[in-house]
């Protein structure tokens, strides 16, 4: 564990219903969209995890990939891929304001994503994320725990300090969405204690109520801010969030199929690390709803009492693809994002962001397949 240094400053759902696709859209325009909606918030950001205290601070912008441990600027670590501050700045756009109406939504879902990503891993135990320690394995647990409340108490403290008639209304938003998200991962954390199979085994209706807990209710806060901070109608917002929680649902079911057979590469993770821990993913709970030999190998190697090691691991990942539970996450995934999809054609948005987002939607299901 590191001691305090005085810090570098930051560089300036229900079950998706059956919808027909809309047509492809071309996955290499994802970068430039993601790109363009970086460059925008960015700034704010940097500005915003400047005013933390020296400490707290390093450790925020260790999180967000812009230092070393002790403040210095990294070099070539990871920023993530920054879906929720991009669907932020579109879902201003889609109400036909100017993506810099969103920045202050944009940068607290950031900031509120930060946080979660802080605490997750500690009750994880994760000590990888994104190709380099975690935060608490970097400064330790009780400053990455302190990390993760000074961004909490930011990302409200920002959100609340922007300026237009919605601000009010927004911050009620992201209130909600964090006692939301907190529901989620309590419900989460309950799931490792409950049997792999009989009447106990976890429902895949339970799994979906917590993907969209705690990964959809970001996503849809993030869209329905923009939306919010843009002027547009209760209809258009509501719109943006429940295509942004489909995509929640959607991005969680494409992480878990990463943890499964994902390059570590680039997941930023090690292979196989939601087995070996036996975490309930939706890829193993799909494959342990089926009765073939596979499905029950499975349910026996992860009801054993010894360590899962590399070996088994493997062994456990080519039962999980086997018993069809990657297949069924693929499709899982297709169905909500074709649901996000027919949310935002129902209500008027304007066409380039529209174009946009359907542009991640795409990217989505290409990480998936």
């Amino acid at each position: 564990m590191t001691s305090p240094t005085t810090a570098t400053p930051a560089p300036a759902v229900p079950p998706a219903p059956a919808v027909p696709p809309a047509p492809a859209v071309s996955v290499p325009d994802v970068p430039d969209v993601l790109g363009r909606c970086r460059a925008l918030v960015r700034p704010a950001l940097a500005d915003a995890v400047a005013q933390l205290h020296p400490w707290t601070g390093e450790m925020a912008a260790y999180a967000f990939g812009w230092c070393d441990v002790g403040g210095a600027p990294a070099s070539g670590a990871s920023e993530g891929k920054g879906v929720r501050q991009a669907l932020a700045v579109l879902g201003a756009e889609a109400a036909g304001a100017d993506g810099g109406a969103a920045v202050g939504g944009a940068v607290a879902v950031e900031l509120v994503h930060a946080f979660s990503l802080l605490h997750d891993d500690i009750m994880d135990g994760d000590g990888t994320r994104r190709q380099r320690e975690t935060v608490w394995k970097a400064y330790g647990i009780g400053p990455a725990v302190l990390a993760g409340d000074a961004l909490f108490a930011l990302a409200v403290q920002t959100l609340a300090g922007t300026p237009g008639p919605r601000t009010a209304a927004a911050v009620r938003r992201l209130c909600a969405t964090l006692a939301e998200l907190v529901r989620g991962q309590a419900e989460d954390l309950l799931l490792e204690d409950r049997p792999w199979t009989g009447p106990g085994a976890v429902r895949p209706d339970e799994y979906r109520s917590v993907a969209e807990r705690k990964t959809g209710s970001l996503l849809g806060c993030a869209a329905a801010l923009g939306g919010l901070l843009g002027g547009a109608p209760e209809e258009t917002v509501t719109a943006l969030d429940r295509a942004g929680r489909h995509l929640g649902v959607a991005f969680q079911a494409v992480d878990d199929l990463l943890g499964v057979r994902g390059d570590p590469a680039v997941t930023g993770k090690p292979v196989h690390g939601d087995l070996r821990r036996r975490k309930k993913t939706r890829p193993v709970l799909a494959a342990l709803a089926g009765d073939g030999p596979a499905a029950r190998e499975l349910a026996a190697l992860l009801d054993s009492s010894f360590r899962l090691d590399d070996a088994a691991a493997a062994r456990a990942a080519v039962l999980v693809e086997e018993a069809g539970g990657n297949a069924a996450t693929v499709e899982e995934a297709r169905s909500h994002l074709d649901a996000a999809r027919a949310c935002l054609r129902g209500v008027p948005l304007a066409r380039s962001a529209a174009r946009d987002i359907d542009a991640l939607i795409a990217f989505l299901l290409h990480r998936a397949v």
